[in-house]
């Protein structure tokens, strides 16, 4: 069961400023990480190929992706200021875990990660490569 995910930096700000550069349509990205027994960290994002955006959807064809097995879930943003999953979200998970960030998308308590019953996950912003370093269990 993971506690808590922890985003480097540069993740975190990469999330927040795609949301703000395609409001006010949706954002979608995927997210590379490590996952240990307890906790996620999410060292990269991906652009989905083919993805679509859209006011009030964002989606990409998850057959077009490459098996890669360091993908821990999808990022997308919630223009309507909403920070939590909708019906619709949660019958499209993707991976071990699911961030939205809401309206206005101006700092880290914009986001919030959700497991796939869409209960919250407690999550951390970390300095790049220092969330590695510190738990040499990965």
């Amino acid at each position: 069961m993971i506690s808590i995910v922890r985003f480097e930096e540069s993740v975190a700000n990469s999330i927040l400023s795609s949301a703000m550069d395609a409001y006010p349509n949706e954002m979608i990205l995927l997210l590379r990480g490590k996952a240990g027994k307890e906790e996620i960290v999410i060292t990269d994002i991906l652009i989905p190929p083919l993805a679509t955006h859209g006011r009030g959807f964002s989606l990409f064809p998850g057959f077009m992706l490459p098996m890669d097995l360091r993908v821990m879930g999808v990022a997308h943003s919630h223009p309507s200021g909403a920070l939590r999953p909708s019906t619709r979200d949660l019958n499209h998970f993707y991976g071990r875990i699911m961030v939205i960030t809401a309206h206005p998308f101006q700092n880290y308590n914009d986001i919030a990660v959700f497991n796939s019953h869409g209960d919250r996950v407690p999550h951390e912003v970390v300095p790049d490569h220092e969330s590695l370093s510190s738990n040499p269990s990965y």
